[in-house]
């Protein structure tokens, strides 16, 4: 890791997060979109004014199951139309679609219902199932340092990486013609650890945020199913590069 990365890297850390100030986050939002959907665009834009206001954590999982239509998705993955699929399976749902909003890994919306999407989080916080267990994360010289508070329940340790933005020129498809700027584009998901309940510190090297093309990490604190699929997120945090906070 660069030095310049780093200390990039802390100043981010120390405004706790993007545009959140010293508040938590009121929810995780995961859009799953496609550069060949054209229902996609209108989602895009709502999903861009999500990051902007800065009151949730914004997730956007580019999918490969429209890439026979003609235009492979440049942002792309299996693993992201896994997840997809594996949400679907967590709530009884025989299918997918673009574009989804899955909220707090408990609940989906249409991606475009930016109204319908906040009603969701600011419902589940009303009811108690928003980010209900803190967390916070830190660099500490070559050591990235995650604190999760004690609550109830299990849940995994992941960590999303993305983009801060990607402008594409789409050539064919549904889409072709389009000049599209994506932001916060996932490129990569890993588990990294597991909390039971009780306080949990997890040290790992920094090196793990020392990605090509690297902006942004989601810390995300979130239960599973008994057969491994991802279900509620109890707690998040994200960690931004570079100077624009």
């Amino acid at each position: 890791m660069s030095p310049r990365f780093l200390i990039s890297l802390i100043a981010g850390i120390a405004f706790a997060g993007p545009s959140f100030g010293q508040e938590a986050p009121k929810g995780v939002v995961e859009l799953f979109t496609s550069q060949g959907c054209s229902s996609c665009p209108p989602a895009d834009a709502a999903f861009r004014k999500l990051v902007e206001r800065g009151d949730v954590i914004a997730l956007a999982y580019h999918v490969d199951y429209w890439n026979y239509l003609g235009w492979a998705d440049t942002l792309s993955s299996k693993e992201n139309t896994e997840r997809q699929y594996a949400y679907a399976r967590t709530m009884g749902r025989a299918n997918v679609y673009t574009p989804q909003v899955v909220v707090n890994g408990r609940d989906h919306v249409m991606g475009s219902d930016l109204g319908g999407i906040e009603k969701k989080v600011d419902g589940f916080l009303t009811e108690g199932e928003g980010l209900i267990v803190p967390i916070k994360a830190q660099v500490l010289g070559d050591q990235l340092e995650i604190t999760v508070a004690a609550g109830q329940g299990k849940a995994n340790v992941v960590m999303v990486y993305f983009d801060r933005e990607k402008t594409i020129d789409v050539e064919k498809g549904e889409n072709s013609g389009q000049k599209i700027a994506y932001v916060h584009s996932v490129s990569d998901v890993e588990t990294v650890g597991m909390w039971d309940g009780k306080q949990t510190r997890l040290t790992l090297p920094a090196t793990l945020l020392q990605k090509a093309d690297l902006e942004g990490c989601a810390v995300l604190l979130q239960s599973s199913t008994a057969d491994g699929t991802p279900a509620a997120i109890l707690g998040a945090a994200v960690v931004m590069a570079g100077k624009n906070i």
